[in-house]
């Protein structure tokens, strides 16, 4: 190998240990690599920067404003409302859910479609007192899958498109992943409704009260107790009998800023105190009036609203604003006015406050503020609101419009006629032009750590490639098969790809190995575009953890969900993918 094979290497070695130890968020270890290889003469300085003006990385950022179009205008409420209506029973629900939210992720980002459908889905589980758990997992599995049909369902999509163009001079159309997506969406659906979400642990599907659909064990929240608070005087100890407080968990006290040691049962409750407790939304709320308290942040909350003070749930997905941060360092409240109630962590209870408690990926924030600033607030956190949100009024009677635009746009592009970046920035324009996006979220619904990683790895992929690095790789791995038919290397390849995306960012995954395929096909003297095709399907199919794709982080906290709950669905579901996808590629796109 040669020392600039062996410093890349070296550098995707750190950044996939870096990725996988997980304390720095993707897109600053992305970037962090490229400016260490741009240091290191590893990427030409002309070369820096030019994955932000990718096509891959363009279309992904437009995809997310165009779906948010089709959202505001009311047209995929339309949709979502006629099918819905009627799923009452698990199955059927189910069924129902996972069909609906794979056609949705064909035409627009599966994250987004997930996001449209899970208060949605959540709101169902409620009406029908069962757990969200039995439900919550077949919609993520069946977004992911929906997404693997079209070019604009999925980013892993949007980048073999791309390569394809650069390495043998056309890109993939829109509808050519087709064949292959629509094969294994509908047998991975027809799976997962019939036999997958049997595979969720019982012990997931037994809590099914109201108050478990929030989070399982409720909010760790801070309550402020004021000098005409009944509990003045008292001990936590007091109140073991005290029917207002038979729906919560007293677990703690705060004096001067610091926690009294234990559960400080026994010290007499001051003015000034903040009493710790453990209950679902609607329990603290109903202590609070009766023992008149107030909230942390309450007052200053309330100066600040022009309106009457809402409260919201919302999830923190992987990746977002939140993660890694507390709400003293994001400064909720003297920036945007909302603070932050309680935080729900799947039961666990911690000892930090608080507002200085680091925010984890699935936890469940309960934010304090006026509806509008919280709306803002909670797009700017990039986090998913429990609640059924949207649905009445986003609706502007523009839906036919948005939905023309969008299909003209992919009709347009699929002919080849308008280059799709450039159809996909048309349909945003217009929409911003008709207001169904209002111009101050137009930048707020583009996923920027996404855009941050595709333009780091972009140069990166092609310094490895350039070098010969990925040629190595593929060398080795037909070394390793030598003798096998081309089938059998196309299986290994789509596993190895797969088990990495469970592991790490799709996006980057499909970065790395759209190359290798490509030097694969290469070595063995055969079509690329089945290669290709298998990295497409292998990196976005991530169903054996939380971490492997943002769906399966968006539903570990509303779901209760444990890390090791996944695979029990998933690997079948993997298993299943490969099984229908190596037959369906070699057929349309033969060796």
């Amino acid at each position: 190998m040669t020392f600039e094979q062996i410093a890349l290497f070296a550098l995707f070695l750190a950044v996939f240990a870096l990725l996988l130890w997980g304390r720095f968020r993707y897109d600053v270890v992305a970037f962090a690599a490229l400016v260490v290889a741009l240091l290191a003469g590893l990427v030409p300085k002309e070369e820096a920067f030019s994955g932000f003006g990718h096509p891959a990385t363009m279309i992904v950022a437009l995809v997310l404003v165009a779906s948010r179009g089709l959202v505001n205008s009311g047209a995929v409420d339309i949709i979502t409302r006629t099918l819905i209506g009627n799923a009452e029973r698990l199955a059927r629900h189910i069924t129902v859910m996972s069909g609906l939210g794979a056609a949705l992720s064909a035409f627009m980002n599966n994250v987004a479609a997930l996001a449209l459908l899970m208060p949605v889905d959540l709101a169902a589980a409620r009406k029908a007192g069962r757990s969200p758990a039995l439900t919550l997992m077949p919609l993520s599995f069946a977004t992911i899958l929906g997404g693997l049909i079209t070019l604009i369902g999925t980013p892993p999509n949007i980048i073999i498109a791309a390569y394809r163009e650069k390495a043998l001079g056309a890109p993939y159309a829109m509808f050519d992943f087709a064949p292959v997506g629509i094969a294994c969406t509908l047998v991975g659906v027809a799976f997962i409704a019939l036999v997958g979400w049997r595979l969720i642990p019982q012990a997931r599907g037994e809590h099914d009260s109201p108050k478990e659909l929030l989070g399982l064990h409720g909010f760790i929240a801070e309550l402020v107790v004021g000098e005409k608070s009944r509990l003045v005087g008292k001990t936590i100890a007091d109140l073991d009998d005290d029917p207002d407080s038979a729906e919560l968990s007293l677990i703690g006290l705060v004096r001067n800023g610091r926690r009294l040691p234990g559960g400080a049962r026994r010290e007499e409750i001051r003015a000034g105190d903040l009493l710790i407790v453990d209950a679902a939304p609607d329990a603290i709320d109903a202590f609070v009036g009766a023992k008149k308290l107030g909230y942390v942040g309450g007052d200053r909350v309330k100066a600040q609203s022009a309106g009457e003070l809402s409260v919201v749930e919302v999830v923190v997905p992987r990746d977002s604003r939140a993660e890694g941060r507390s709400a003293d360092a994001m400064r909720l409240i003297t920036r945007h006015g909302v603070t932050l109630l309680g935080v729900s962590r799947q039961g666990t209870r911690f000892r930090k406050r608080v507002r200085h408690l680091e925010l984890k990926a699935g936890d469940i924030l309960l934010l304090l503020g006026d509806a509008d600033r919280l709306n803002e607030m909670v797009a700017w956190l990039g986090g998913l609101p429990l609640a059924e949100r949207g649905l009445q009024v986003t609706q502007h009677g523009r839906a036919g419009l948005a939905a023309g635009i969008f299909a003209a746009a992919v009709a347009l592009s699929s002919f080849g006629l308008v280059y799709l970046p450039v159809a996909l920035a048309a349909v945003v324009l217009l929409y911003v032009l008709l207001d169904i996006v209002p111009l101050r979220r137009v930048y707020e619904e583009v996923e920027w750590p996404v855009v941050v990683l595709l333009g780091s790895m972009i140069p990166l992929g092609a310094a490895l490639e350039a070098s010969g690095g990925t040629t190595l790789i593929a060398h080795t791995i037909v070394d390793v098969s030598a003798g096998l038919h081309p089938a059998i290397v196309l299986t290994i390849l789509m596993v190895v790809t797969m088990t990495l995306s469970d592991v790490l960012n799709n996006t980057a995954t499909t970065v790395i190995a759209a190359p290798i395929a490509v030097d694969i096909a290469g070595r063995l003297g055969v079509s690329a575009d089945p290669f290709l095709m298998c990295v497409a399907v292998a990196a976005s199919c991530a169903f054996l953890t939380p971490i492997g794709h943002k769906n399966n982080t968006l539903i570990l906290g509303p779901g209760g969900y444990r890390f090791g709950d996944y695979w029990r669905m998933g690997l079948p579901l993997e298993v299943i993918v490969i099984a229908v996808a190596v037959p369906v590629i070699l057929l349309v796109w033969p060796l």
